[in-house]
């Protein structure tokens, strides 16, 4: 099993809150917890996920792959996601994605050598008005990103 016995109670909390022929339903958030305890989602760790579910492998890996918040492949420590659609990028967030790759030294889909960082651009985030926006870890969203404040945020980070 690759999964640790509390995240397989995190994943029980999330289907209570279904009917118990439903299973399916609790697919994205057991994605979720896995990929948190393990960065990203291997094809096997889906199949547990499948398996635990009681749902095909490729139902649970279309789930995967259609959300750009899943990692399907291995990622930095640090995902950070730059808002690259017009309305950010019309307000800094090209200019921001740029002084983020100089200072990380890695371009977009690219993680750092000592792989703390991985870059992503990122749809629209909902938030057009704070731009240029940033998403840490899918969890953390960075409003009004300056280069002070980029510096700020990757050095929080590094720690």
């Amino acid at each position: 099993m690759l999964l640790s016995e509390q995240a397989y109670k995190k994943i029980d909390r999330e289907l209570a809150k279904f009917p118990a022929d439903r299973k399916m339903s609790a697919c994205m958030s057991a994605l979720s917890i896995a990929q948190d305890e393990h960065g990203w989602l291997s094809p096997e760790l889906m199949q547990e996920v499948a398996d635990y579910l009681d749902m095909p492998a490729i139902a649970v890996q279309e789930v995967a792959t259609f959300y750009n918040m899943y990692n399907t492949q291995p990622v930095g420590k640090h995902k950070i996601s730059v808002c690259t659609n017009l309305p950010c990028a019309l307000s800094g967030g090209e200019r921001a994605a740029h002084y983020l790759q100089k200072k990380l030294g890695v371009g977009y889909k690219e993680t750092t050598e000592d792989g703390q960082f991985t870059l992503l651009e990122g749809e629209c985030m909902g938030a057009c008005g704070d731009a240029p926006v940033m998403l840490v870890n899918d969890k953390r969203m960075c409003s009004f990103m300056s280069d002070e404040k980029i510096d700020a945020l990757v050095e929080e980070l590094k720690k």
